[in-house]
């Protein structure tokens, strides 16, 4: 396809409320405040350019402080709409969210591939994901059940029964990074009013425009009102949500430093926080080395590497690191990079300009200081070649930093104690995977690797999110995953009966 065309968004009526179209023909998105689709005061607009090539495809609303304040207080005051709503009928809002989501995948799929550039088929896999976490957090929502406390286990309690049971936390601030704008915002949204409760949603100004087909959705579906409210705009937005005491929580996905601020400001609230991570890979040299160069790569490139479950360094045991980066760069061959809107292409752009430069200074720096460049290392405009750069010392910063962006890092060692000694020296702590055969040393790595996560034999991949995962050390707090994200926007109550007035009253101590 020439990437000379002209690109155009284009959206079936259905979305027509959300937006109007600018004299330059390019549609200029609204945000949804109680009910209501309209455009902000401020009259200030934020354009979404494309990483294809840089063009602007749409146009959104920058919210003022009194509008992301507003959308604060109608949460607030709408928690009673959604809450007391029957569980059931909640899940028959989904149901039919779900089956309308099929019905407009196109618009999805299109606009997915050209706010985030990503290849279609990445894009169609987003859109399923999207669904399939919501059908399996509507099944996990039938089990938000209580317990029964017996008390005549203690002196204390005889006479007593206690049931304890989970009710929603309140107001939920969702803010989403740009790597999966419908997935990772949906995956925050869903549990929260499956819950029982309301939400202002904030995603990124890269690409916005996903999530408010998602939120045209969930109105037609029947959510109530006020319940789910979307702000667009920059990212100072963020320091209008976070501290509102009226919010109950706060549930995160982005980098460490952004999460360290909110950290420090959100006040008395629940805090969900999913940061940056530093995938480490272990390759020992008994393992299955073909196996082991087809996950590397495909969590390497996998989403043009803008995953934070990213494999973002690759330690290799040194006698058979050069058979294994061989291995790595044919495979990483068939990983066809381009204009993601051709059927091919496996790596379309980073997400804008600056996000490859920065790339290209990791590679850069990585060369000065001793790696070997094998494949890429070069970019033009958002597209980043596919990249493997090969023997990786320590002290480069790509050993350290997170990638974000399609590179294979190998780095040498001579056993796994070293790559777990090097693991515990990183600020992240999210993902991690090892390939042996040896069940020993997979269950040591397992034991000893600091990160919420370790796949033995594959990439780390948190998918649709049936496994929990999160982060330890600066990678974050709290876990993700289709019950455990309604845990996360649950809180527990007691209710304790006093069963004396009807003769259950304590019993007399027997003394032997």
């Amino acid at each position: 396809m020439s990437m000379q065309e002209r690109i155009g968004l284009k959206l079936g009526e259905f979305f027509d409320p959300i937006y109007t179209r600018d004299p330059d023909g390019i549609p200029f998105f609204k945000m949804l405040i109680n009910g209501e689709w309209f455009f902000s005061v401020s009259k200030k607009m934020i354009d979404v350019d494309t990483p294809i090539d840089g063009s602007v495809i749409a146009r959104v609303s920058n919210a003022t402080r009194d509008e992301v304040e507003r959308a604060i207080e109608v949460a607030y005051g709408s928690k009673p709409k959604i809450r007391n709503i029957p569980g059931i009928e909640r899940i028959m809002i989904f149901e039919k969210a779900a089956h309308l989501i099929m019905k407009y995948k196109d618009d999805f799929v299109r606009t997915l591939m050209l706010e985030a550039g990503k290849p279609k088929r990445d894009a169609e896999g987003e859109v399923r994901a999207t669904v399939d976490r919501l059908m399996l957090t509507m099944e996990e929502a039938r089990k938000i059940f209580g317990e029964y406390i017996p008390g005549d286990w203690s002196d204390d309690t005889t006479g007593k029964i206690a049931l304890v049971i989970r009710e929603p936390v309140g107001v939920v601030v969702a803010i989403s990074p740009f790597n999966y704008p419908l997935y990772i915002a949906s995956a925050k949204i869903i549990p929260a009013l499956l819950a029982g409760n309301t939400v202002v949603s904030k995603q990124s100004s890269e690409d916005p425009i996903t999530l408010l087909l998602f939120a045209r959705i969930l109105e037609e579906a029947g959510i109530p009102p006020g319940t789910l409210n979307m702000v667009t705009g920059s990212g100072e937005l963020g320091d209008y949500l976070v501290p509102n005491e009226k919010v109950a929580a706060i549930n995160f996905t982005g980098s460490t430093n952004v999460g360290r601020r909110i950290a420090k400001t959100a006040g008395l609230k629940k805090l969900h926080l999913e940061l940056g991570g530093k995938g480490m890979a272990i390759v020992l040299e008994d393992a299955d080395l073909d196996l082991a160069a087809k996950r590397c790569v495909e969590g390497s490139l996998k989403n043009a590497g803008q995953r934070c479950d990213a494999i973002s360094a690759v330690m290799v045991v040194e006698s058979v690191a050069d058979e294994f980066a061989r291995k790595v760069v044919d495979e990483v061959r068939n990983w066809k990079h381009g204009d993601p809107r051709d059927p091919s292409v496996k790596v379309g752009p980073v997400i804008n300009l600056v996000a490859a430069q920065r790339i290209q200074g990791l590679v850069d720096d990585a060369k000065e200081k001793g790696a070997r460049l094998l494949a890429g290392g070069s970019h033009k405009d958002c597209y980043f070649v596919p990249s493997v750069i090969y023997d990786v010392p320590l002290v480069a910063r790509i050993a350290w930093e997170e990638t974000f962006g399609p590179v294979v890092t190998i780095m040498k060692i001579k056993s796994e104690d070293e790559a777990i000694e090097i693991g515990k020296k990183s600020r992240y702590g999210l993902d991690s995977c090892i390939f042996t055969n040896n069940f020993y040393k997979m269950w040591k790595v397992a034991k000893r690797l600091e990160t919420g996560e370790v796949t033995i034999n594959d990439l780390p991949r948190h998918g649709v999110g049936y496994f929990p995962f999160g982060g330890s050390k600066e990678s974050g707090i709290g876990r993700e995953g289709i019950g455990y994200s309604i845990e996360e926007m649950t809180q527990l109550k007691t209710i304790i009966f006093n069963l004396e007035p009807a003769g259950l009253g304590k019993a007399k101590k027997v003394y032997l």
